[in-house]
């Protein structure tokens, strides 16, 4: 069993995570090695390795870290307004937040010259998971209030929302020159496009989504932790 954490840890967990965030943006991560992190960091190569066995958690951690800000900024607008639990606004805000984020931008685009054979490794699946799309669970809370269109099953949407929101994501680098959209215009297509595709052509009662709010939000709290635990690195098993 690990020795319980301390300030300290966290801080130098977090330290060496900038220092690694900051190298990958800059370099990429073909050329950051665990010694450059280590001494961008200030401290020792051994002290990286007390927090993550290999490199490719290391980076993990990272993008982890860069989701658990994501999750809590999505649930920060949920607290504020509970329509913000509805699908097409919960992704919209999931869009804008991603690609604010350098790292996520890059993993969900699939940028090569920033992650290279990172966008290959096992490692990365779970910053790409269906859950940060939208999980089975907050799905079926939708529908148990009436908030997706009559009939649908969570599971009928494991292929298909992927796909569209994955979508807006990936065609980033083969867009033609000629069209310039920013990227709430983009959030505003991918809202338009999964309003019209899931939910119902009535709008959505205020009722209805206030009821829900508590269990949603709480669904992406438990999601925050699940990632604040991936990058918190080995010395908080």
């Amino acid at each position: 069993m690990a020795e319980p954490r301390h300030a300290g840890q966290d801080a130098r967990a977090d330290r060496i995570l900038d220092a690694a965030k900051d190298l990958l943006l800059r370099w990429g991560y073909r050329r950051v090695t665990i010694d450059e992190i280590a001494k961008h960091a200030g401290v020792g190569k051994g002290t990286v390795y007390l927090h993550w066995r290999t490199r490719e958690q290391l980076f993990l951690a990272v993008g982890a870290r860069e989701a658990v800000a994501m999750i809590e900024a999505v649930v920060a607008a949920m607290r504020a307004d509970p329509a913000q639990i509805a699908l097409h606004r919960y992704m919209r805000r999931f869009f804008v937040e991603a690609m604010r984020r350098p790292v996520l931008r890059a993993i969900f685009t699939r940028d090569d010259e920033t992650l290279g054979k990172f966008l290959s490794s096992p490692s990365r699946k779970p910053l790409e998971s269906a859950k940060l799309v939208a999980s089975r669970e907050y799905l079926g809370v939708l529908i148990e209030h009436h908030l997706l269109r009559e009939g649908l099953r969570p599971e009928e949407l494991d292929y298909s929302l992927p796909t569209i929101v994955f979508g807006f994501f990936a065609i980033e680098p083969l867009l033609p020159p000629g069209i310039e959209l920013g990227l709430e215009d983009k959030a505003d297509h991918l809202a338009d496009t999964l309003r019209r595709t899931f939910e119902p052509a009535a709008p959505l009662s205020m009722a209805d989504l206030a009821a829900a709010a508590a269990k949603v939000i709480e669904i992406f709290e438990r999601l925050a932790l699940d990632y604040r635990d991936a990058a918190r690195g080995i010395t908080g098993e």
